[in-house]
């Protein structure tokens, strides 16, 4: 089953974050279930698609895919402005 959700964070370091859906809900997120070209991360407030598929330690976002760079954007707008 296909969701879709906001990432809350997402660590670059450590390669895994979290993305919140079903309003209450959050999923772990791996680097390795991230579909992109190049180097796969996340950023806080992207929109995201993903399937949702149990692991070794619970729930576990793959097949994830971007959906909205829209707040990322705004994010680093502000941040270049600082």
């Amino acid at each position: 089953m296909t969701h879709t959700g906001i990432v809350k964070w997402f660590s670059n370091v450590k390669g895994y974050g979290f993305i919140e859906y079903d309003e209450t809900e959050e999923i772990f997120v791996h680097f390795t279930g991230i579909e992109m070209e190049g180097y796969r991360t996340l950023k806080a407030g992207q929109e995201v698609k993903f399937k949702a598929v149990e692991g070794a330690r619970g729930l576990q976002a793959t097949d994830v895919t971007v959906l909205s760079e829209e707040d990322s954007k705004q994010t680093t707008t502000e941040e270049n402005q600082e």
